[in-house]
């Protein structure tokens, strides 16, 4: 009896409240209790920006200041991963491979698609404007411009009153 590979999902997470509810939505809707009925691998990717990238300093004493903030973004990394861990273990979810890359969450989720070879990415929307996407630049959009694979976006419902 040949055993068939389950194809890859990808899901980027970070600190916000929406890519938290992306993850959860998404082992709601794709995966089981029992993971072994699921047509998927679940991967769990957060990208750590670089210190220099989060510093934003490039005058004298920068070199400094990288080490506290390296250790900062570890510190966030780790709530994030463990929160994430947290997130699956209550869903039943055992069999997940989390990962943290550094650098550009844009690069780091689409190289992470090609390691995995990802059939899917899924992503939370942040809920951004038009101006603010411009200026900020949109991770699910370069993602679903640039991943070799198809992106989910999942948007966290509005509150109506």
């Amino acid at each position: 009896m040949a055993t068939t590979e389950k194809s890859v999902m990808v899901v980027g997470i970070d600190e916000s409240e929406h890519s938290v509810y992306a993850l959860e939505w998404t082992l709601d809707h794709f995966f089981t209790p029992f993971a072994s009925n699921s047509p998927f691998s679940l991967v769990i990717v957060h990208a750590k920006p670089s210190p220099s990238t989060a510093a934003g300093l490039a005058g004298p004493g920068a070199a400094d200041v990288f080490p506290l903030v390296d250790a900062d973004l570890k510190r966030i990394a780790a709530r994030v991963i463990e929160k994430a861990k947290e997130i699956c273990i209550s869903k039943l979810v055992n069999d997940v491979i989390v990962e943290v890359g550094e650098g550009d969450a844009r690069n780091v989720l689409c190289e992470a698609v090609e390691r995995h070879h990802a059939s899917i990415l899924v992503l939370g929307s942040h809920g951004y404007g038009a101006i603010k996407r411009a200026v900020l630049g949109s991770v699910s959009d370069y993602c679903a411009h640039h991943a070799h694979c198809s992106v989910m976006i999942v948007k966290k419902p509005k509150i109506k009153h």
